[in-house]
């Protein structure tokens, strides 16, 4: 069984026949589990995930229909005898103690997937291989189909973790860009760089990194435009100014800080 949440919610058997199910709880169910696959999800979990701070009398009962209902929608996936198919599908959806466990390899969620490579391609750029960096960042990256469970009825648990999710994805970019205007890419990341800072006008990272991108393909004016556009969403909606570093790269700019030209050796990559 394969698990995609990076988007919307895909669930596909061994031969990849789609076996994602329609009903709204049951979809919830199933993605709560499968953000932490291999490890028991405890049926309070699942309760507040469901129901809030407003749980239906029934609530543990009903969490075993849903449960139940996944497991038939694996079953149909597999061979053998009605009783065979029912004891693979409980081994993959496990009931424990206090709750339950989508017992699989937790590779087969690309949630996971994307989680191990960040880490990778974060180890390669703090050993300064930029190009491995970029590489492994990118392919992690390519993994999101759009915002996590963009389909699923989402309760305060997996609220929680979309967020984290979003943030933590920002943050790989980030690294990722990084180690791209390092190695010169910078022209090609204009477009990006500015669609992203569209979508977030008051992240100073990512206006810092489309000035000095700007800078270095000789549109420093642009640069200039865009720190007046965070300053005024500052100061507007929070009434802060730009942080020290975000200051200094807009007076470096201004002075034409040789600083921030490009290094030889990335100019000779």
């Amino acid at each position: 069984m394969f698990v995609d949440m990076l988007g919307t919610l895909t669930v596909r058997a061994e031969d990849g026949s789609d076996i994602t199910p329609s009903a709204g709880k049951p979809r919830q169910v199933l993605a709560t589990l499968a953000a932490s696959p291999g490890q028991v999800v405890t049926v309070d979990t699942l309760v507040e995930e469901l129901w809030g701070e407003q749980p239906v009398r029934s609530a543990a009962t009903t969490i075993q229909t849903y449960v139940m209902q996944l497991r038939r929608l694996i079953a149909g996936t597999t061979t053998g005898s009605r009783a065979e198919r029912s004891a693979r599908a409980k081994d993959v959806l496990q009931t424990c103690h206090t709750g339950y466990r989508l017992a699989v390899e937790p590779t087969v969620v690309d949630l996971t997937r994307f989680l191990e490579r960040a880490e990778s391609g974060r180890r390669a750029a703090d050993l300064g291989d930029d190009a491995g960096a970029a590489e492994i960042l990118r392919d992690a990256l390519d993994l999101w189909r759009g915002p996590v469970l963009i389909d699923v009825n989402t309760g305060p648990v997996l609220r929680l973790e979309t967020t984290r999710m979003d943030e933590h994805r920002l943050t790989v970019l980030e690294t990722c860009i990084d180690a791209e205007i390092r190695l010169g890419r910078h022209t090609g990341l204009l477009a990006e760089l500015t669609t992203l800072c569209g979508r977030h006008p008051m992240h100073e990272g990512l206006a810092a990194r489309l000035m000095l991108a700007l800078h270095r393909s000789g549109r420093s004016s642009e640069a200039m435009r865009v720190f007046a556009t965070l300053r005024r969403h500052l100061v507007d909606e929070l009434a802060i100014e730009p942080s020290a570093p975000v200051q200094r790269l807009h007076s470096g700019i201004l002075d034409g800080d040789p600083a921030l030209d490009l290094p030889d050796a990335a100019v000779a990559a």
